[in-house]
């Protein structure tokens, strides 16, 4: 048995990770913020707005995978500055961009390197970390990726109010550089030169299987889900993704590995850490609206009333690894997920005369449940895997995390779009004026506005705050159902299905050098 010495640099090295992960943080909320000024400077329609926002999140899940299986053959060192150079780029196209296809354009390149840098940020963890130190470093990687959740808006609407729109893509400059500089000195590389070659075939049928699936969910609640486009563009994605699925169980060393969700460990800790995430994008999709419509806050206020749910992650990261340690990871992502859904079912009761505290309440509830239980589930799952998969395994894990934020955005918008439309009274108004106010709460407020109704305000705060209780009431019952399952088909301890070999700590040993 060789015994490995950890990395000494180790905690330098996860501080160059959080950086990497805080720049993609502000990217996932700060465009939110300046979609109304952009929209008017450019021209741009609703649809091309949608896409301003969904480019990035298509490109982002449809090459994560892939992404993982690059850093496990090439060096995961020298992909993670890749994909913080490819942000860069699109970033700096991003903020000198001039009309609406190079932002959408911009949006794409900068998914590209988001892709490579996040399963490689946690890909990296297994071999600088112990299974003792593990869940610490987990905890603060995810704290570091939340942590931008609420930041964005916040720094968003300081830049708008100071600078033009295109500065919100110019703040990624700097961090993205800082993000490489540390990388190149901090962090260590590891690889495994034995794993799968990137088999083109199978690369492009997950790309495009996975890109055409997130395509149709983001754009069913617009067309709606009987669509013939959403029923075609789903149809394809089963196609490709069967298609992908039998060619990588034919070859001898596949980029997929299916053997991977045999493993208990693996499989129910990421359709966990899936669950989570569908909820809480559920959560952050419904608030902004609320905040700034309802209660009257700009953007830089909204994001600011955002950071309770932080303050909950960041108690939930100190915390976290304790719970594991003394009831175990069974019992800690159980007991997370049974506070997520208290905060949906909390929340669900929110009313006109509510008020900000009583969200500030179930906002920092929410966190903690989202803390307990995400990052004892992440933990959970790259514990599972097997060392020299380390990279394609975390990139099907944050995959399946992608495309469950997008399910939960399309899920749960278009819900909140029936409810809203439902209960919005349009009565005495043109038909097209009638049309648009059911749009959004948004824009049943500008609506209102000029055609001097404060009826048709009232009608629309009063429908938007019901809409959000449905669901969050939803939100809350997803996570109860995700507790009970967790609770019968988790294992008790992160290690309890890894895949070991008699020469493992051999092969750890190899992989940092």
């Amino acid at each position: 048995m060789v015994t490995v010495t950890p990395d000494p640099r180790r905690w330098w090295a996860l501080g160059a990770l959080v950086a990497s992960m805080l720049t993609l943080g502000f990217d996932m909320t700060i465009l939110n913020v300046a979609l109304p000024t952009m929209a008017a400077d450019l021209g741009a329609g609703t649809g091309q707005q949608q896409w301003m926002a969904d480019a990035y999140i298509v490109v982002f899940a449809a090459l994560m995978l892939p992404a993982g299986l690059l850093g496990d053959r090439f060096g995961r060192r020298l992909m993670l500055i890749a994909g913080l150079g490819v942000f860069l780029a699109g970033s700096l196209v991003g903020a000198l961009a001039g009309d609406v296809n190079a932002v959408i354009a911009a949006r794409a390149v900068m998914g590209v390197g988001a892709a490579l840098v996040t399963p490689l940020s946690l890909s990296v963890l297994p071999t600088l970390f112990g299974p003792d130190e593990r869940t610490k470093a987990v905890g603060i990687a995810s704290a570091a990726s939340a942590l931008g959740l609420p930041l964005g808006p916040i720094i968003g609407g300081w830049l708008l109010n100071h600078f033009w729109w295109g500065s919100v893509f110019l703040i990624n400059v700097p961090m993205a550089a800082i993000g490489m500089a540390a990388c190149v000195f901090l962090l260590p590389e590891t690889k495994d030169p034995a794993s799968p070659k990137v088999d083109t075939v199978s690369t492009a049928l997950a790309a495009s299987g996975l890109g055409v699936l997130v395509y149709a969910i983001i754009e069913a609640p617009a067309r709606g889900w009987g669509d013939p486009l959403v029923l075609a563009m789903l149809g394809a994605s089963v196609v490709l993704i069967a298609a992908l699925v039998l060619r990588e169980r034919r070859v001898e060393r596949p980029m997929l590995d299916m053997t991977l969700l045999a493993h208990r460990g693996f499989l129910f800790n990421t359709i966990a850490a899936t669950l989570v995430t569908f909820v809480l994008t559920g959560l952050l999709f419904v608030l902004p609206p609320y905040l700034q419509a309802v209660l009257g806050h700009d953007a830089l206020g909204t994001g600011v009333r955002l950071l309770p749910m932080m303050g909950g992650l960041l108690f939930a990261s100190r915390i976290a690894p304790k719970a594991v340690a003394r009831f175990g990871a069974r019992a800690a992502v159980s007991a997370g997920l049974v506070v997520l859904a208290f905060a949906g079912l909390l929340g669900s009761r929110t009313t006109m005369d509510s008020g900000y505290g009583f969200v500030a309440l179930w906002l920092s509830i929410t966190g903690l449940g989202f803390g307990l239980s995400l990052i004892p589930a992440m933990n959970g799952g790259l514990s599972a895997l097997p060392r020299d998969r380390a990279g394609s395994g975390s990139g099907l894990l944050m995959t399946l995390r992608q495309v469950g934020g997008a399910i939960g955005i399309a899920l749960l918008g278009s819900l909140l779009a029936g409810v809203f439309r439902d209960r919005l009274d349009v009565t005495g108004l043109p038909a097209r004026a009638a049309d648009t106010a059911g749009e959004s709460v948004v824009a049943a407020h500008l609506v209102a506005e000029r055609a001097g109704s404060a009826e048709l305000a009232a009608s629309a705060n009063s429908a938007y705050v019901h809409g959000m209780g449905v669901v969050l009431l939803v939100c809350g019952i997803a996570a109860l159902v995700s507790a009970l399952l967790a609770a019968a088909f988790l294992p008790s301890t992160p290690d309890a299905e890894r895949p070991e070999a008699p020469d493992m700590a051999a092969e750890r040993a190899d992989a940092r050098q």
